[in-house]
């Protein structure tokens, strides 16, 4: 019994839409491969997923960019307007000037110099000494200033110390003061006592005695 036919619209079952798009999927590129190999055609698929991951296939010995050359070639049309162009020239110039600086940058590093021309080598050290002259400035500049704040730390490691040592005095002479006035009370108290004199009491007779 042959399988009843499908409705075409979406389907709303997230679940099942995701095992029909990659059931769906992989039976399209099955079937792009097949008739690629079958007739000898060339052949370039890109899906998109919902999520937005592509997919793609091309026919061997093919590649995308060289099925959308031939599309332009043969139909006159372009896929992307002038905008979409002037980036693909921004990018393509983008990537010459990262390859330029990459060389130069192999030439400061004194690799791959020996094809330079006698000019071209003087040129480099003229950089080079550029270069050098602006490093040990700016290392110039850091031992300065490491200098400056040590120096500053000095000073205020003085200031604390000499606070410190005032602190000090300070606490040693109001101790030396509470002692001078302990010693002072004592001899102030000493002489009350000896101003008062010594009385010795009268003998009295024990009256039992006589009895």
């Amino acid at each position: 019994m042959g399988r009843g036919k499908i409705e075409i619209k979406r389907i709303e079952n997230s679940s099942n839409r995701q095992v029909t798009y990659s059931k769906r999927r992989n039976g399209i590129i099955k079937k792009a491969k097949e008739i690629s190999v079958l007739c000898d055609a060339k052949v370039s698929l890109i899906i998109y997923a919902s999520s937005g991951k592509m997919h793609e296939y091309c026919s061997d010995s093919t590649t995308l960019a060289d099925m959308l050359e031939q599309y332009h070639r043969l139909s006159g049309k372009r896929l992307w307007d002038a905008k979409h162009e002037n980036l693909s020239n921004e990018v393509d110039r983008i990537k010459k000037e990262n390859d330029s600086l990459q060389v130069k940058l192999r030439h400061l590093k004194g690799e791959d110099i020996t094809t330079l021309t006698h000019r071209e080598l003087i040129a480099l050290e003229d950089a080079l000494e550029q270069g050098l002259a602006c490093v040990r400035h700016q290392q110039s500049e850091i031992v300065k200033t490491h200098r400056r704040n040590h120096k500053m730390l000095e000073e205020e490691n003085k200031e604390l110390n000499f606070i410190l040592q005032q602190q000090r005095e300070m606490a040693l002479a109001a101790e030396n003061v509470k002692e001078a006035e302990y010693y002072q009370r004592l001899r102030d108290y000493s002489s009350q006592a000896q101003s008062f004199p010594y009385r010795v009491q009268p003998f009295q007779p024990n009256l039992q005695d006589h009895i």
